[in-house]
């Protein structure tokens, strides 16, 4: 029979660690020891950014147009004058595009039957890529009916217009302004010639082609003795 002491060695040989690199938990580890790392993993590729999605432009929307005008002073105008008037309106502003033969014959109409006593204003438009490259508008305004509509003609460069002097007096100095700026003429005027610049001035400043600084140097040179700073 085993004795007791001999059983108790038995038992503390069997919970001796084995030697090696195992060690019991939580003791220390020797000094100058090496840890092992486990290797690490390789590291994941970057994602790419996503590249943003490309959108063509919107087409652009349609800008306003003009589109016919009726009324009943249309539709007198239209009994008499037929195809060589267009009633139009843009913007809620209402104009006629009249042929140049009816001029001034359809504006003694309007200030006569039609009760536009005032003409507010005449002024042109140049459009070099047309044939006939010149708009000469005049503004009109009724005081009886509190209304204001637009009367527009194209002219070629070189044609001239009927003076409207005999309808408005005044149309006589927006008429010599149309003529300064534009070159373009009215036949019957009393008394044509350039109201802001000077006589003999070369050139047309409201034309396109007549550049935003361009001067007459010529004329600077001759009537103020000094060279043009343009």
């Amino acid at each position: 029979m085993r004795s007791f002491r001999g059983m108790t060695d038995e038992i503390k040989s069997s919970s001796t660690p084995p030697v090696g690199n195992a060690q019991t938990p939580g003791a220390e580890k020797p000094a100058g020891s090496v840890q092992s790392v486990p290797p690490a993993d390789k590291a994941a590729p970057t994602p790419t950014a996503a590249k943003p999605t490309q959108h063509a432009a919107p087409p652009k929307p349609a800008g306003p147009a003009t589109s016919p005008w009726q009324s009943a002073m249309v539709t007198r105008l239209k009994q008499q004058y037929g195809s060589g008037i267009e009633p139009l309106t843009y913007l809620g502003q209402n104009f006629f595009v009249v042929d140049r033969s009816l001029i001034p014959e359809f504006l003694q109409i309007l200030r006569d039957q039609e009760k536009f006593a005032y003409c507010v204003d005449i002024t042109a438009v140049h459009w070099p890529e047309r044939e006939k490259q010149f708009d000469v508008v005049w503004i009109l305004y009724s005081f009886e009916h509190n209304e204001r509509i637009r009367v527009r003609v194209m002219i070629a460069d070189g044609e001239s217009l009927p003076s409207s002097t005999s309808l408005w007096p005044t149309t006589n100095w927006l008429e010599r302004e149309v003529y300064d700026m534009f070159g373009i003429t009215f036949i019957g005027h009393p008394d044509l010639k350039r109201i802001l610049l000077p006589e003999g001035w070369k050139g047309y400043p409201l034309r396109k082609e007549y550049g935003i600084i361009q001067q007459d140097k010529e004329w600077v040179q001759i009537n103020l003795g000094i060279e043009s700073g343009q």
